[in-house]
């Protein structure tokens, strides 16, 4: 079982002058999830080599076993310094793609056409996609085999407008993932604020928000069985 994990390469929070990256619970909780249940795992990005961490994620009001377990571990912190680029990247290769969140995916990932594209090409050819947190934003520019937005009619949840105004972003971000996922057609569901939510709607597997991500990891883990 092998399943490719793409990380954002975007650090600049906006214009505010702030660093952004990804969030480091979304990419530990579902690494181990994997890891432990035998996946092979190769991390990608756009631009390859380290990806910026969220500063603000390994604070130790955010940390928990899963992101002190990752810090701890050698072989885990080296595949995440060396991640491939998204480019050099075939997802005829990969049994599943995994995207983690934190706020960076909102300006690269979402524009990328080499992330789209490889979205595309693993829902067409029957396998399973995952996205948590902001990472949903990813799907912005889907298609499905249709032309239609890839998430039009579909179970999905994300990073929540309510979350986004807790954390005082939402005039920051390019745009809102549970506005942009409603606009698409979606069947957009969430829970009350940084409570655990997961949804699965054929392929597509989805989490609202950090807390969420062990869970989505496991959903898209069925998906394998």
């Amino acid at each position: 079982m092998k399943i490719l994990v793409v990380l954002t390469s975007h650090d600049q929070l906006g214009n505010t002058g702030e660093k952004t990256g990804f969030w480091l619970e979304e990419l530990a909780a579902p690494y181990y999830a994997f890891i432990d249940a035998g996946a092979q795992l190769t991390l990608a990005s756009p631009k390859g080599g380290q990806p910026p961490l969220d500063p603000k994620s390994n604070l130790p009001d955010f940390q928990t076993d899963a992101t002190r377990r990752f810090e701890a571990d050698s072989v885990a912190t080296q595949a995440l310094a060396s991640t491939v680029k998204l480019s050099a990247v075939a997802g005829a290769d990969f049994d599943a793609v995994f995207y983690p969140g934190g706020h960076g995916p909102l300006w690269d990932l979402a524009e990328d056409a080499n992330s789209i594209a490889l979205i595309e090409s693993t829902i067409a050819a029957g396998k399973p996609v995952g996205a948590v947190c902001h990472a949903p934003g990813v799907l912005r520019h889907v298609k499905a085999s249709d032309g239609k937005p890839l998430v039009a009619g579909k179970a999905v949840t994300g990073f929540s407008n309510s979350e986004e105004a807790a954390v005082g972003l939402t005039d920051v971000v390019p745009f809102l993932v549970e506005d942009m996922l409603k606009a698409h057609g979606a069947r957009y569901s969430k829970t009350a604020d940084w409570q655990a939510h997961v949804e699965t709607d054929g392929l597509l597997v989805t989490g609202q928000n950090p807390g969420s991500s062990e869970a989505t990891a496991h959903a898209l883990l069925k998906l394998l069985a």
